[in-house]
């Protein structure tokens, strides 16, 4: 038997260059194999006769070579082709860069081809099909085969032998899970590994992953919340005084919310209280959270700290920076707030960096290159993330080691479902902004057709006439052969023909430089420009409260949660605002879920639509994180399990705070490799 942690090379045919191989995909170990899960499976069609077979889907068909195989061109750019038939039609075969196939197969010889029929200027025929064997092909049919992420430096054949040696002969190990874990009916986990792999049948392979999931879910929450456990540290950074933010409160020429004061007293209570604040501000586009996050960086400023806010884009950290320094300034807080992006001069990044070392600058204001070695402070207290979704943890920790462990204040624009933040953000507390500033009038919402754009291009105008702005976002930058969508470039030399002259329209798409983009959004911002032909680079944070039309073609390519963050950059005053969301598709499901926006406003609620109509992928950006890639579950499909395995976490841990107990040994220990790995990022 192989040890579970005994390297690859002990499995027969592992060599030092296919060890080498498999350490590129993270496989150091015969259990690191065995956790390497398929990205899906093959399942080998039965034979059909070619005139039966039907066109441009995968079959596979049983037949003899009629013609010998001839190769045309010359070096790499050969084509290998002949005819093959099985009695009921013929059809040509063609292979690309493999002149070798003349040599070994020969007329006569009959083979199974597996691949798509499809139509060509030479006929019917087939390109590039798999061949099997007769006996070859029988033994595969009806089977389930592991389809492993290779990304091409192993061959399938040769991971699946080296993995089913690993599932043969690897030593057995006791349950991961307590038995008060295992449900009845549930797989065990060795059966659950070799099910994974080598499924059965259909029923089999919904088992084991269903076990597996819950596995690695339960795994991921155990991790999270005993991160969160040794966070709990004496707070290095007290704030117990907070006259300074008050100060500003009461210079603001609004009323906070409800919402808004609850979660600055939430704030207030961690960072002048015994522990370290890592705290999470959810709340929806518009929702006064910038508001929160400088009263939390005055407290710091007021008890002798200096507070970092960083942003995902530099077009961002500078609203950030002109929108907070003019409300001081109104306020008359003498505050020196600082701005370090990638477009600030080296001359002037010199002095910045200096005055954040020596003190003098209290506020530091940026993107990455604030995470930069160069950049060092005298006392950072707090850090503030704006868009959370854009960094994943390793950045805010990075940020966040350049002082002694300082507060972590986490915002994001991006709602989900409230359950589903419990669990995926265990490692920080919850402060939820459900409201939205007084004065401000909800967007109306349409879903049109492209028949439509003319009554659409009339609202805009009058807007404009009305002293008012607008964007039109299109998807692509400019015309594609590869795909079909209104392409900025072309869109904004069309609205110049249509729209009257004194309408000023300007581009911005993320092939400008930085320069040129934050020329085109400064003038945006003062009013020189009335019409922005853009795509989604304005999706975060961009605020212009004069801006009140906010048009998305093709509005079917974009997900749910991009939209509803496009129709964020209006209704920011307190005019009245619209939103039109221009659907080319004509594809029902397409419409149902652009119907959603046209019936709500509700981030939240948008996020639980999301989740019920979408399937895998970046669902409101939570696979961005870099946190959320499992390697089985899927947190929106997995919906059920993960709830299921956040229970059991709570229950787990209440029952056994560290994990201490002999049962709960092993499950411990995989805990802990977790914890070392993340570390090791």
């Amino acid at each position: 038997m192989i040890a579970r942690d005994a390297a690859v090379t002990a499995l027969k045919g592992i060599g030092p260059k296919s060890a080498e191989e498999l350490r590129s995909l993270g496989i150091l170990t015969a259990e690191d194999l065995l956790r390497f899960f398929p990205a899906g499976y093959d399942r080998p069609e039965a034979v059909t006769e070619i005139a039966a077979s039907p066109k441009d889907v995968p079959v596979a068909v049983r037949a003899v070579l009629e013609t010998a195989p001839a190769n045309r061109g010359f070096g790499k750019q050969t084509v290998t082709s002949f005819r093959i038939s099985d009695g009921t039609a013929s059809i040509g075969v063609a292979f690309f860069h493999m002149p070798y196939l003349k040599n070994s197969l020969h007329k006569g010889e009959e083979r199974v081809f597996r691949g798509v029929i499809s139509e060509s200027r030479y006929g019917l025929r087939m390109e590039h099909p798999k061949m099997f064997r007769i006996e070859e092909y029988q033994a595969l049919c009806g089977s389930i085969q592991p389809v492993y992420p290779t990304m091409g430096v192993l061959s399938q054949k040769k991971m699946r032998a080296a993995i089913a040696q690993a599932v043969r002969e690897c030593e057995p190990q006791a349950e991961m899970l307590p038995q008060a874990l295992i449900r009845d009916g549930w797989m065990s986990e060795e059966e659950a590994l070799r099910q994974i792999h080598f499924p059965e049948s259909e029923e089999a392979l919904l088992a084991a992953r269903r076990r597996l999931v819950f596995e690695e879910f339960l795994l991921f929450l155990l991790r999270i919340r005993l991160m969160k456990e040794a966070e709990k540290r004496e707070n290095p950074c007290p704030m117990p005084l907070s006259g300074l933010a008050e100060r500003f409160r009461k210079s603001l020429p609004f009323a906070l919310t409800p919402a808004q004061e609850r979660a600055w007293k939430e704030i207030r209570s961690d960072i002048a209280g015994d522990c370290r604040m890592n705290r999470l501000v959810q709340g929806d586009v518009g929702s006064g959270k910038t508001v929160l996050a400088v009263l939390a960086l005055l407290a710091a400023v007021e008890n002798g700290f200096q507070g970092a806010l960083m942003a995902p884009t530099e077009v961002l950290a500078e609203q950030h920076f002109e929108k907070i320094t003019k409300l001081f300034a109104n306020a008359g807080i003498p505050v020196r707030t600082v701005l370090l992006t990638g477009a600030v001069k080296e001359a002037s990044k010199r002095v910045i960096r200096q005055e954040l070392l020596d003190g003098r600058a209290d506020i530091a204001i940026g993107t990455h290159a604030l995470i930069q070695e160069s950049v060092s402070f005298k006392k950072l207290g707090i850090v503030v993330t704006d868009e959370q979704h854009r960094f994943g943890v390793r950045q805010r920790e990075m940020l966040g080691i350049k002082g002694e462990k300082p507060h972590m204040l986490v915002m994001s624009a991006t709602p989900i479902p409230r359950t589903l933040a419990i669990i995926l953000y265990g490692d920080l507390d919850i402060s939820v902004v459900d409201e939205l500033p007084i004065g401000r009038q909800p967007i109306r919402n349409a879903v049109v057709t492209p028949k439509a754009r003319g009554s659409a291009y009339r609202l805009i105008l009058n807007e404009i006439e009305a002293g008012h702005q607008a964007y039109i976002i299109c998807p692509l930058v400019e015309e594609s052969e590869a795909m079909d969508g209104e392409n900025v470039t072309d869109y904004a030399e069309k609205l110049r023909s249509l729209m009257p002259s004194h309408v000023k329209i300007a581009v911005l798409h993320g092939r400008m430089t930085n320069t040129e983009k934050n020329a085109v959004m400064e003038r945006f911002q003062k009013g020189e420009v009335q019409l922005l032909v853009s795509t989604t680079v304005v999706e975060v944070g961009v605020d212009v409260p004069n801006a009140t039309v906010m048009m998305v073609e093709n509005a079917e390519r974009f997900g749910l949660a991009q939209l509803h963050q496009l129709r964020g950059r209006v209704g920011r005053g307190s005019a009245q605002s619209y939103a039109i969301f221009v659907n080319a598709s004509g594809k029902q499901k397409k419409n149902d879920r652009l119907e959603v926006l046209n019936q709500t406003n509700d981030g939240f609620k948008i996020a639980e639509e999301d989740l019920r109509l979408r399937g895998p992928g970046d669902v409101f950006g939570i696979r961005q994180s870099g946190e959320m890639h499992f390697a089985l579950g899927d947190i929106y499909n997995d919906h059920d399990m993960l709830l299921a395995a956040a229970e059991a976490a709570t229950q787990l841990l209440k029952e056994d705070p560290g994990l201490r107990l002999t049962e709960h040994q092993r499950l411990k220990e995989q805990v802990q490799k977790l914890l070392r790995k993340a570390e090791a990022l």
